[in-house]
């Protein structure tokens, strides 16, 4: 797809395992998945110079080109995690354990496909499927204004 500048549009794509709660131990889920977590926290540690994390985190993202279609991401995670699916269903018991699948475009219209084949992680760990979805730049904002006019128009031919 080509924008109007003439440029292809971008897309990104993303998937992270992501455990978190309090007391969590960083190293015995580090060594049961065999996988170097792609990011750790602790709760109390700085986000930012105003706020603090409220949980402990450990989170593995695939690592794969972020230009890949979102179902290979998935695909690889669940292939380094499922040998694990025991002990993943057992850190649910006191811990939340997600899938955080992302996607990102400056285009407004684009949209993905996620093969039915690829799911089986969600039903598998039973959690359910979803997808931050982040538009950026300057097609989002003129997409926003039409459809502000739009609904205008509605509003005023009730």
């Amino acid at each position: 797809m080509v924008n109007k500048e003439g440029n292809n549009y971008y897309f990104e794509y993303r998937a992270t395992l992501r455990i978190f709660g309090e007391g969590l131990d960083h190293e015995a889920i580090t060594a049961t998945l065999g996988l170097d977590p792609t990011h750790t926290h602790k709760q109390g540690d700085m986000v930012s110079r105003r706020s603090t994390y409220e949980n402990d985190m450990w989170s593995y993202t695939a690592p794969l080109e972020r230009i890949q279609p979102l179902e290979e991401h998935i695909q690889d995670l669940w292939e380094r995690v499922k040998d694990h699916k025991a002990y993943l269903l057992e850190l649910k018991k006191n811990y939340t354990v997600d899938v955080f699948c992302g996607y990102r475009s400056d285009s407004s219209t684009a949209g993905f496909d996620v093969s039915y084949t690829c799911l089986e992680m969600f039903t598998e760990l039973q959690i359910p499927f979803g997808v931050s979805i982040i538009v950026d730049g300057n097609e989002l904002e003129e997409a926003l204004v039409k459809a502000r006019k739009r609904q205008k128009r509605i509003k005023y031919k009730r």
